[in-house]
């Protein structure tokens, strides 16, 4: 009987479910591994958490401790901000409560904000459901085309009771989201497009995709602007005008497509040859055989790619300052141009700092998890 039980025990004991080391454990192995692993690395490591702690303590103490967060209202009707400017040492917040609506809509009638507030919000729901892989079909068609038909509704106006509102009234976060959105969503197909017309066969396609590539690569974004704003009109008939939104926004897709382009055609030459292979194996068409098999996985390699350039020009619609549309960074420096907040622009910029990392940040985070779930059948 003995005999016949240690054998068990000993089996029951080899097979009972290990406890992993804890979460403090693996904290401390990976700081002993990754930032005490020498004595350069230690020192290193000392010298930077010295820095970050005083920097933090310091911004802290500006942006909290000592922060103005309101001021009063002299006689003039104008705010007093001689509290402020007796505070070197902190912030003025003061300034983004009272020009915090310009900011973000611009010059559109004051009145009127809930509209662009509204668009800005279409805006954010439309990036969540495009972002979800069930509606990756037929049905994010009719979603895109309904949510930008109530977007062009809601800043215009003009029908079902809204007051009507001039595209130069618009500006602040609507157009920088509209910039950004029709932007890379009409330069994506383009740039598609233009990637297959570079490996096409056809030495006319090829060499017009050529051409286009370069000529869009060879020169700054802002060249095009100032193009598109100055020049453009002038090859226009007599009587004949263009928005000058709309030939920002033609602008930003022509540029943006030439980027992106070169992206894609990165992703469809790092496909493995045996890819066309088999799909020619299969007796598919050119278009089938593309759609179906190249592109899926040419776009899967190249996601971390085109994230980054999307990130660019969503921060690069910044530069339609220059042909004079508000958009956000132009409305939030426009904003301490009265000489009473002329002083604290750098309160503005931390706020427009933050806004432009909440989307860029949302954008990489989401590019992220799509790679490692688009990517995770490689893992096993």
């Amino acid at each position: 009987m003995n005999e016949t039980a240690a054998p068990t025990a000993a089996h029951s004991a080899l097979s009972a479910p290990r406890r992993g080391p804890a979460q403090g454990g693996k904290a401390v192995a990976w700081m002993r591994e990754n930032l005490f692993s020498s004595w350069w690395s230690t020192a290193v490591t000392l010298a930077l958490a010295y820095l970050l702690i005083r920097y933090a303590a310091s911004f802290i103490d500006w942006a909290f401790v000592k922060a103005i967060w309101s001021v009063p209202t002299g006689a003039n009707g104008l705010p007093d901000t001689t509290s402020c400017r007796d505070n070197p040492g902190g912030a003025c917040w003061a300034v983004i409560a009272e020009k915090h609506r310009f900011i973000l809509f611009g010059t559109y009638p004051y009145e009127e904000h809930w509209r662009p507030m509204l668009v800005c919000c279409l805006f954010v729901g439309l990036y969540i459901v495009s972002a979800m892989r069930r509606f990756w079909n037929w049905r994010i068609v009719p979603i895109w085309l309904v949510t930008l038909t109530l977007i062009g509704i809601l800043m215009w106006g003009g029908v079902f009771g809204l007051s009507y509102v001039p595209q130069e009234r618009w500006g602040g976060l609507p157009i920088t989201l509209i910039l950004a959105t029709f932007g890379l969503a009409f330069a994506f197909p383009l740039a598609i497009l233009v990637a297959l017309g570079r490996r096409s066969r056809l030495p006319a396609i090829k060499a017009i995709c050529v051409l286009y590539v370069e000529l869009i690569r060879g020169v700054p974004l802002i060249s095009l602007l100032f193009m598109a704003s100055v020049m453009f009109p002038l090859f226009l008939p007599e009587g004949m005008n263009i928005d000058k939104l709309l030939r920002a926004q033609i602008a930003i897709i022509l540029f943006a497509g030439a980027y992106l382009a070169e992206v894609v055609r990165g992703g469809l030459q790092a496909l493995p040859k045996g890819q066309y292979e088999a799909a020619d194996a299969l007796g598919l068409s050119y278009w089938k055989k593309t759609l179906l098999v190249v592109l899926p996985q040419a776009l899967r390699i190249v996601i971390p790619p085109l994230v980054n350039t999307f990130i660019g020009f969503f921060k690069d619609t910044s530069l339609v300052l220059i042909i004079g549309i508000f958009d956000l960074l132009t409305a939030g420096k426009t904003a301490f141009m009265e000489p009473h907040w002329q002083a604290f622009g750098v309160e503005v910029y931390v706020v427009l700092g933050i806004i432009y990392f909440i989307f860029c940040f949302a954008m990489s985070k989401y590019s992220a998890g799509l790679e490692a779930e688009l990517n995770r059948h490689r893992r096993r």
